[in-house]
Parts: structure tokens; sequence; C-alpha cells
């Protein structure tokens, strides 16, 4: 059965999950603000650029009114973490009141500030590993194959149904704050030292004062999560991280992306929230520290 699906945000990920949906014969909607992003949605659809440089399009309904989107049953939300406020405020007026919101972002902190504005009973935790590079408004090309995992909820099936029917790995997983936490130690290892030296995921490990960096903020999130009680899915976080350099070698991380066109980036969900939550337990987190004040200092953020 053909599901309507709301996705909150136009960047990377939104545009790729919007084309594939689509394609899949869903009814796509995407709420969002950036102005370019909405209007090349409308005019030209979702577009995928493949490996050889041959695009493809998908229709969507782009818009940045809540209202025109009411009722909505599930929505995914996709935007960056310092969107999320924003994004939350949107969905107190486009999702159902049985509605759920999933959120599939990085760092920490996404699920909590969207319960505030919806309630407990209308939020849902995801990650994913899938990547994307956006090309330009609406136009995204894939950067890896990666995998969709969802907290266990009954509710959530058609949904399920609907990103397995528009070829994602997905997996439902009893314990997401384990894979939120795990993802956690993945992006603060790599995103903000390719952000700051501009380089490719994988040359991190061929710079052994970068590489031993990585292995610090590795290990540094790895204890905070311990100290949160939370259970990694590896029991080596160096390694981990290394595997994941290694797997995305030529990947340009979004931090890094974002910090190359000057845009807000990650950093506060990331580094500052191992710091923060690194004090509150009573650790120290000096390279986490140092990175989130370097990052905040080569950008302006919200």
């Amino acid at each position: 059965m053909k599901s309507e699906i709301l996705l909150v945000g136009t960047g990377a990920l939104a545009t790729l999950f919007a084309a594939r949906m689509s394609e899949a014969g869903h009814s796509v909607h995407m709420l969002g603000t950036w102005k370019h992003g909405l209007d090349a949605l409308k005019q030209n659809g979702a577009r995928i650029m493949d490996a050889n440089g041959n695009e493809r399009a998908y229709k969507v309904h782009a818009t940045d009114d809540p209202r025109e989107v009411g009722g909505a049953k599930y929505a995914l939300v996709l935007v960056k973490s310092w969107q999320t406020e924003r994004a939350a405020h949107q969905l107190k007026e486009s999702l159902a009141d049985d509605g759920l919101a999933v959120t599939l972002q990085n760092g920490l902190g996404n699920k909590e500030t969207l319960i505030r504005d919806l309630g407990p009973g209308r939020v849902a935790l995801g990650i994913t590993t899938t990547g994307a590079t956006l090309l330009g408004p609406g136009l995204v090309k894939v950067g890896g194959e990666g995998v969709i995992s969802l907290e266990g909820n009954q509710a959530l099936g058609p949904l399920e149904a609907a990103l397995r029917s528009s070829n994602f790995n997905l997996q439902i997983v009893d314990d997401a704050q384990s894979l939120i936490w795990g993802k956690l130690v993945i992006n603060a290892a790599i995103n903000p030292l390719t952000a700051l030296l501009r380089v490719p995921n994988g040359e991190l490990l061929s710079r052994p004062n970068a590489r031993r960096m990585m292995a610090s903020l590795a290990r540094e999130t790895a204890d905070v999560a311990a100290a949160e009680r939370v259970h990694l899915p590896f029991s080596n976080p160096v390694s981990a991280a290394e595997d994941v350099a290694r797997k995305t070698a030529l990947n340009h991380s979004s931090m890094f992306q974002d910090v190359r066109r000057g845009a807000p980036t990650e950093i506060d969900a990331i580094c500052g929230a191992v710091t923060r939550r690194a004090e509150a337990h009573g650790i120290s987190a000096p390279y986490n520290r140092a990175c989130w004040k370097l990052i905040r200092a080569s950008v302006r953020h919200a």
C-alpha cells in the first residue's frame, strides 16, 4: 500500500529520501524554509545523480507552509540539529494528532527538542548512516548506501513498509540510544577534524597527528557514553572510527561541506553535547571541547 510521507527539510538527505520514496510510488511532501531549494523542487522535482553523471527526477510537493501539509500521519525529520526547534514548531501545525515524527538526525538532543512541542507519544527515534552530497538546490548524489535504524514501535509499521519499498536498508532495534551514541562517537572523531583540516575522511588515517586526535575524540566520547550508562554497538571506539574513515575515505563529511560554504554546523549537538555531558559527570573532554570551540570560531552559528 502506498503512503503519504512528510519530509521535514530540503537538504541532501531530504532530497535523497524524497526521490527514492517518490520513485517507489509514495506521495511525498517536503516542508522547508530554503527558498532556492523549494523553488528547484517545485520546478524540477527531487533529482538524483548517479556515479555516471546521469540525472533522474521525481515529482514531489514542496512548501514552506505547514498548513499545506496538515494532518500528516508520518514525518521524517531530516534537518540539521540546529534547525530542530524550528522544525518542531512547523510540525506542531502539520502533524496529525495521532501522527508520528521520526528524527533521523545527527547528534544529541533532537528527540527531546521535538518532544517539547509535540509530546512524547508523537516522536520516535532513529538514525541513518546513508550518505548524500547536495550538488545544488534539489539535486543530490548518493554518498554511500547505509542503514536506517528505527526503535521498535508498532505504530511505525506503514512507515517501515514505505522505507523498505523505497529500497532503503532498514533495521528495527531495541536500543536506539546505543546507535545514537555509536554514531556520535564516529561523528565526533571524524567530522570536526575533516572540517578543520579541509580533507576527506580517509586523509585522517594518513596523517599521524590527525589520527591520534581522532582516536582521542573517539575514546573521550565513549567514556561519556559509559558514564551515561549507554552500551555502545562496538567494543573498540577507536577501531570503529578508523573503520568508518577507511570505508568512506573519499567522502567529505557534512561538517566539512558546511564549513566550506560558511554555513552553521552541527558541532553543538556533537562535540558540544559530548563536552556538556562530560562536565555533568565530572569527566574531562579536552579534545571535544577544543574541536567544539574551533568549529564555532570558524563559521557563524545560529
